[in-house]
């Protein structure tokens, strides 16, 4: 992957942008490519995977698979993959894998490694492990799974071991991250030979559009999921996952609502190639925010367009179905007439880092008032947002996000911004401020 040796500064200044417009061709989606790579080393056949995204989190994965005996194969210097199914079992059974700070795949790697079995140690980088892993590893470990933790109970470097699953219900809390469910649905085929499994989920499933994505992708690998709303999923016995022979991988949602929220807030418009209408991806939903906010927004089957129609209005909502997105909204709102409120986004407190505690910090910088709560965020917009130094906390969405408050938009005065680690967009998008600056219509050069 040649976009992995990007070369980064210790940090970017960005200048006052007058107004965008352009098209931009968007990034795979990192919640379809992870998935699609370890259903594609699960199922039975090769699999041509097509645009996958080349990012931190991808590699990751990819070099698992790697280590655990799954042959894969770039096809030249294009993001298209062919990955050879192993068919329900990995041919390495013992292994140390890195998992770096990729949530979309150390959680369902646990789970597909605790079911398989094996000797298996998983860590990641220090951030990693202080993300909350105990609610997956308790519903496994109560079906038979032997997964120890061999740092802070809760939380990850874990140990794996062989079990001995007889899973025909397994019980998962929903509140805290919709991966470790995603994780559950991904391996009950694998526990599923003699017998259905139901799996049951405890309390509020946050991020629900995440597991349709999930159930999207299991059915295109031969596997169905029946729902009771969103409290329990069965997989009846006797499903495998099977090849689709070839699968494309959709552009990212969430990296689409940066050059969307740009065209709200100056001039536009600002298209982005990738996702529309027809996508798996509950972040286009980001868009209707972006409506509710007096922006125009148009829909075709694969592209999204966005134009400003002066200053954005305030806006008060639950951002719970679209968490990643929802954070845009949090620096747009720099630009509206009035105090924006953003409601249960309580899982920012345990992503890349503390995204509420991080966005109030930042916002303050740019001369926002900020009010904190434990699952909300209020932002009072500035009279003039200042120039400012944006920390970035090792968190791809800070980088991007913050790169927004340079828009002269018609109610403030852009301002100079300087980005500090923007290596951390490497993530899911290193070329991300390359396609910033094309849709900037009097920006330097940022390199």
């Amino acid at each position: 992957m040649s976009q992995q040796h990007k070369h980064f500064p210790p940090h970017i200044d960005l200048q006052p942008i007058a107004r965008v417009a352009g098209t931009v061709r968007l990034p795979g989606s990192k919640s379809i490519s992870n998935r699609t790579l370890l259903l594609a080393a699960l199922a039975s056949g090769s699999t041509e995977i097509i645009d996958l995204l080349a990012s931190d989190d991808t590699l990751v994965m990819l070099n698992a698979l790697h280590t655990l005996g799954v042959p894969w194969q770039q096809q030249g210097v294009s993001q298209d993959y062919r990955v050879d199914g192993a068919g329900g079992v990995f041919p390495v059974h013992q292994a140390d894998l890195f998992m770096g700070n990729a949530g979309t795949a150390i959680r369902p790697l646990t789970a597909a490694l605790a079911v398989i079995g094996g000797d298996y140690t998983l860590h990641g980088v220090p951030r990693m492990h202080e993300r909350p892993i105990g609610d997956l590893v308790e519903a496994l470990n109560a079906v038979g799974a032997q997964i120890d933790y061999t740092g802070v109970a809760g939380f990850p470097p874990l140990h794996i071991r062989r079990g001995h699953i007889h899973a025909q219900r397994l019980s998962v809390r929903g509140n805290v991250s919709s991966q470790f469910l995603t994780a559950l649905l991904m391996v009950a085929p694998l526990m599923a030979r003699d017998h259905g499994v139901t799996i049951e989920v405890i309390g509020e499933l946050i991020s629900r559009p995440y597991i349709e994505i999930t159930l999207n992708l299991m059915r295109r690998f031969g596997v169905t999921v029946e729902r009771d709303g969103w409290q329990a999923f069965t997989v009846a016995a006797g499903q495998r996952y099977r090849s689709p022979g070839t699968i494309q991988v959709e552009g990212d949602a969430s990296s689409a609502s940066y050059f969307l929220a740009a065209g709200a807030i100056a001039g536009g418009p600002v298209r982005v190639e990738g996702v529309g209408r027809d996508s798996i991806q509950g972040d286009v939903r980001f868009a209707e925010s972006l409506q509710q906010m007096g922006a125009t927004i148009t829909l075709g089957d694969n592209w999204i367009e966005a134009t400003s129609n002066g200053v954005l209005k305030a806006i008060d909502a639950d951002f719970n179905h679209i968490p990643d997105a929802a954070m845009t909204i949090a620096v747009a709102a720099l630009y509206a007439d009035g105090p924006s409120t953003l409601r249960n986004i309580g899982s920012w407190r345990v992503k890349e880092t503390d995204r509420i505690a991080a966005m109030a910090i930042e916002l303050r910088k740019l001369g926002a008032i900020v009010e904190e709560g434990a699952d909300y965020l209020r932002v009072t917009p500035p009279q003039q947002i200042l120039a400012a130094s944006i920390d970035t906390y090792d968190d791809h969405r800070m980088a991007m996000c913050f790169s927004l408050a340079t828009l002269d938009g018609a109610a403030r005065n852009g301002s100079r911004i300087r980005i500090n680690d923007p290596q951390c967009v490497a993530k899911t998008f290193p070329e991300y401020f390359d396609a910033f600056a094309q849709i900037a219509k009097n920006s330097v050069d940022l390199f």
